[in-house]
């Protein structure tokens, strides 16, 4: 699973909605990538200080809008370097 991949389904992963199988595929790529297992640390911070109805962290937001551009330029440079030629799939 890429940091694209999980980034996609990271919200739902977190909020228990995905399927046996994408909960394997997230948990082992969480533990394993230095990027995207912060990120997740840092969107339980957010939603657990919403659930208490307290301030999330500064700092935790910006790291998870941070990580939400990443990703964006990540998929935006994928989509421009994509047009007029054929990809191969990455397995």
């Amino acid at each position: 699973m890429t940091c694209m991949q999980a980034g996609r389904v990271l919200q739902a992963y977190l909020d228990g909605e995905t399927d046996d199988a994408t909960v394997c595929r997230v948990a082992v790529h969480l533990a394993d990538c230095r990027r995207c297992g912060p990120e997740a640390r840092t969107y339980r911070e957010i939603k657990n200080a919403l659930v208490r109805r307290a301030e999330p962290d500064p700092d935790a937001v910006e790291r998870l809008r941070g990580f939400a551009r990443g990703l964006l330029q990540h998929e935006t440079q994928h989509e421009t370097q994509g047009e007029g030629e054929e990809q191969t799939p990455v397995a």
